[in-house]
């Protein structure tokens, strides 16, 4: 039986990807999660049996990581899309078709889908609106309401929805889209990113003018510059928004003679078509990796090639295999039969062949191993083309013509040329954090490692603490190897990378990945706005399809800076280490909940809703932990017995997870964000949405007056006894999961350190 590498990884299965229902047979060990997964995508095939054991070899050792939708959904009988991401129909510029848009936004998410939208499509704020003698408000109202719904609704797996929203940089209310980050409490459930234009980038070099327009009408003309330059300027101050090079997107793209791309999906990996589906997995690059660290390393290129071929072909079982929140996006996806197949573990891989990530060998090393897996998914396709044929709207002339297509081996060419091909699209390096935890801490997708190894600190029922070290598996496999030698000097890591060694990787994998790719560059917080602003424009002058920053600052929060003092970074000045032992430094993670103490003080509180003839009373207990007053418990009751059922719900949940530990404030946001289709109510001058929002009320008062919260709004109060700080020496973003503060922007998500959760699942 496999033995997880760390008690972390058995965590993330348990929590994320075993397989374990109320009645029946689950996922014993992790052996039984590999066969469920291949024996569900094999079943499309004519010989189940034979592809369900090679299908197995693959997933076999963490090889090959299919994207968390298919590991946690495949062959599990739920209803869930195995897709990750969507695209959403094109926003039409009227109230009904926005509305019908929200629908199916919601729908989609019900089953666990991120989405991504474009809203250049919505008239700008202040524009006539026919027919009502009206102005329009805008996008980002609109936006406002998406992000409303998004609070509402769980996506399957239990993690909350994630959305991109894209604005042209020719939009009329594209400033106002750029600053929306600004306000930390607007749109926290988006990421954005400005449409980028080749004419804009043009004038940006050239210092010249640039018109707002819509639906022809020049609206506004400013310097591109200027633009440029408050677009930087809010990516330099809060990381958003990202840019998107989107007419270089269309350029390149295998299907520019049939759609046109104006979205991603939340990360930004895949520039998607209306209604477009995301399908994501990994090659397992440190798995590949012949005599590793010795004079004669190499990756298996024949183990590659072989690998890659069975992906591509799980993959694509995949698109029969899943379920679609909605019919249009079942014809998309198999209209054209798109895939993403990325890798992870591509820092760990290049430290075991000697090479430092972020050199000039380093992204050309990185640019032939990725120019060797799209040749072999090319040349697999082609292969599942002779046999199942070509995905639908394949057209050789427009595809042969395609930016991708023009790069490839002449033998690749013909291939197409006669046989067609399968899949329309077949790479994209997606985010990796969870599953590369899962699979043993490999470096995530193609970021540098990000640290060499923490301390993870768990509290246990009793209250006591035990340590677990959380090792890089490149790291990891030197130990075994030399025991505590030192480190080389070609190990780096994030912390000590100069962002341009960060946009050089990226340039050398985006040559041969014909979708794109989630990467963070991170930058220093004492960055210079000047030299902040050349990482964009390096980007852009190296053939980057969009480009992502991420500087840590008071608005953001620190990034997690970790390192042991026997793993120090060669070069790494040691002011620039985090002690662990350092009181207060510590990552906490829940392991079990508290146990309840005898006696515990509370308050009670009344709540007269006016539409009920019986007032709700809450009483929240609390329970002192680490020298600090926390809620524990909450009771609900009322002698209106139509409320009976939700308030008992209510007060199971709400108290399960105050046991937990950890910021659990974002209970609060979470209730104070519920509104009532039927309408709220005025309470003390202030309008509350719904009964749950005024619930949301008294918790959030009574934390402010325990001292729990800073005050309404203002999240958990600053306090050096509390039982988790953050590693970073200031207040940085807590793990909605876990609640410790180990939150980390890793390609384009924040992740979670601690229990591996991330943003974009």
């Amino acid at each position: 039986m496999t033995r997880f590498s760390a008690p972390i990884a058995e965590q993330i299965w348990n929590m994320k990807y075993r397989f374990t229902p109320a009645e029946g047979q689950g996922d014993a060990t992790l052996e039984d999660s590999w066969r469920r997964i291949a024996r569900a995508l094999a079943v499309v095939e004519e010989e189940p049996e034979v592809w369900e054991e090679r299908f197995y070899e693959a997933l076999e050792d963490f090889k090959f990581l299919p994207a968390g939708r298919i590991t946690a959904g495949a062959g599990t009988g739920r209803k869930v899309t195995l897709f990750n991401c969507f695209v959403m129909g094109t926003v039409p510029d009227d109230m009904g078709g926005i509305f019908d848009g929200l629908r199916e936004a919601a729908l989609t998410m019900q089953q666990g889908g991120g989405i991504g939208y474009d809203f250049s499509t919505i008239r700008p704020k202040g524009a006539d609106v026919k027919g009502v003698g009206a102005d329009a408000s805008g996008p980002l109202s609109f936006m406002d309401v998406w992000d409303a719904m998004c609070r509402t609704i769980m996506s399957a797996g239990a993690r909350r929805g994630a959305m991109m929203a894209t604005m042209r940089c020719d939009h009329p209310d594209v400033e106002a889209f750029i600053a929306a980050k600004s306000d930390a409490a607007r749109l926290r459930n988006f990421n954005l990113s400005v449409l980028i234009t080749d004419p804009f980038m043009d004038a940006v070099k050239a210092d010249g003018p640039w018109e707002l327009v819509f639906d022809g009408k020049v609206y506004r003309t400013l310097q591109a510059r200027d633009l440029w330059n408050r677009i930087m300027q809010a990516t330099y101050d809060y990381a958003e928004p990202g840019v998107i090079f989107i007419d270089r997107i269309n350029a390149a793209n295998n299907l520019n003679y049939c759609e046109t791309i104006a979205a991603t999906n939340p990360c930004g990996e895949q520039p998607l078509p209306p209604y477009g589906a995301c399908l994501l997995g990994s090659i397992n690059m440190a798995k590949l990796v012949r005599d590793a660290f010795e004079a004669d390393a190499a990756m298996d290129e024949a183990a590659l090639n072989d690998l890659v071929a069975v992906a591509v072909r799980m993959m694509d079982n995949v698109v029969d295999a899943s379920q679609f929140p909605l019919p249009e996006q079942a014809r998309e996806a198999k209209a054209k039969r798109r895939i993403g197949l990325g890798v992870t573990g591509l820092a760990d891989a290049l430290l075991m062949v000697g090479l430092r990530y972020g050199s000039e060998e380093a992204a050309a090393q990185t640019e032939a191993w990725l120019r060797a897996i799209a040749r072999a998914a090319y040349l697999a396709s082609v292969d599942l083309a002779r046999e199942k044929g070509t995905f639908p709207l394949f057209d050789a002339e427009g595809y042969l013509c395609s930016g991708t297509m023009q790069m490839m081996d002449e033998d690749v060419r013909a291939a197409v040329a006669v046989h067609g091909i399968r899949n329309a699209l077949l790479t994209s390096i997606a985010p990796t954090g969870t599953i590369s935890l899962y699979a043993g801490n490999v470096s995530s997708g193609i970021e540098p490692v990000f640290a060499y190894s923490y301390t993870r600190k768990v509290l246990q029922k009793d209250g006591s603490r035990t340590e677990e070290e959380v090792v890089d598996y490149a790291v990891a496999l030197w130990r075994e190897k030399f025991g505590d030698a030192p480190l080389p000097e070609y190990f780096v890591n994030a912390q000590t990378l100069p962002p341009a060694d960060h946009v050089r990787m990226q340039a050398a994998a985006q040559k041969w990945v014909d979708s794109s790719i989630s990467k963070t560059i991170n930058c220093p917080e004492d960055i210079s706005f000047e030299a902040f602003k050349e990482v964009y424009m390096q980007a852009w002058d190296l053939g980057c399809k969009g480009c992502t920053t991420y500087r840590p600052n008071d608005v953001t929060g620190s990034v997690l800076s970790v390192s042991e003092s026997a793993d120090v970074a060669p070069g790494e000045a040691p002011a620039q280490v985090r002690d662990y032992q350092h009181e207060g430094a510590e990552v906490v993670y829940m392991s079990e909940p508290l146990d309840r103490p005898e006696t515990l003080e509370g308050q009670t509180y009344k709540l007269k809703w006016p539409d009920s003839n019986h007032a709700i009373y809450i009483t929240v207990n609390d329970v002192i932990l680490g020298g600090r007053r926390r809620p524990f418990e909450v009771f609900i009751n009322s002698k209106n017995m139509e409320h009976f059922a939700w308030t008992v719900a209510l007060t199971r949940m709400i108290s399960a997870v105050f046991r937990r530990g950890g910021d659990v404030s974002f209970v609060v946001e979470e209730l104070k964000a519920v509104f009532d289709p039927r309408g709220g109510a005025w309470m003390k001058g202030k309008y509350v949405p719904s009964i749950l929002a005024a619930i949301g009320g008294i918790l959030e008062q009574h934390m402010v007056r325990t001292g729990f919260l800073a005050g309404e709004g203002m999240g958990l109060k600053v306090d050096p006894q509390a039982e988790v700080v953050n590693l970073g020496g200031g207040l940085g973003p807590a793990c909605p999961s876990c609640g410790d503060y180990g939150m980390r922007m890793i390609e384009g998500c924040m992740t979670c350190a601690s229990c591996g959760y991330s943003k974009c699942g």
